[in-house]
């Protein structure tokens, strides 16, 4: 029987990374974590007050330290946070300890998922959403890039659809399924 590995979810916010982390989770079997969630939990405050109290600096360490823990487990699917890859840790481990698939969303897609989550600390306050969105993609998307296994386009796709296409390219490249 195949050892039963990580999948790990990257991609900007916005992506669905949480959403289609879920299900992958359902349709195999495995625990899902969100690294957003489980600061959360850890913090009992949300992302937005952990951002306005500590910072983006002292919220990347937190996220650094979620997720050097969680992708330590087997068997799991963990949704990361958007700028989690900013930490080479972070990416090294995602890397290392499972299968990388980074969901890839177009600006437009982002701001129509985005526009009224006020939980979203980069964009919340911000006067130009669409320019952060953009300069976080510049800085981001080769990130996302080097580190993904799989990359699927999320755009006009149902989330049904790219579970599906995820879990068989999974399958296709590790047995898993």
């Amino acid at each position: 029987m195949a050892e039963k590995r990580n999948i790990f979810l990257v991609g900007p916010m916005g992506a669905g990374k949480s959403t289609i982390g879920r299900q992958i989770a359902r349709q195999l079997h495995l625990e899902f974590f969100d690294s957003d969630s489980e600061i959360e939990r850890r913090t009992g405050a949300d992302i937005s007050w952990v951002f306005e109290l500590e910072g983006e600096e002292g919220f990347r360490a937190r996220e650094e330290k979620v997720i050097e823990e969680l992708t330590e487990n087997m068997g799991i699917v963990l949704a990361t946070g958007g700028g989690s890859v900013m930490s080479k840790e972070s990416r090294n481990r995602l890397s290392a300890r499972g299968v990388v698939v980074y969901l890839k969303t177009p600006i437009e897609k982002q701001l129509a998922r985005t526009q009224r989550d006020k939980r979203r600390p980069l964009i919340a306050e911000a006067d130009d959403p669409r320019k952060v969105l953009e300069q976080l993609a510049q800085e981001r998307d080769p990130l996302y890039e080097e580190i993904a296994d799989i990359t699927v386009q999320t755009d006009d796709q149902s989330a049904k659809f790219v579970v599906n296409d995820i879990i068989d390219q999974l399958e296709s490249i590790n047995g898993l399924g």
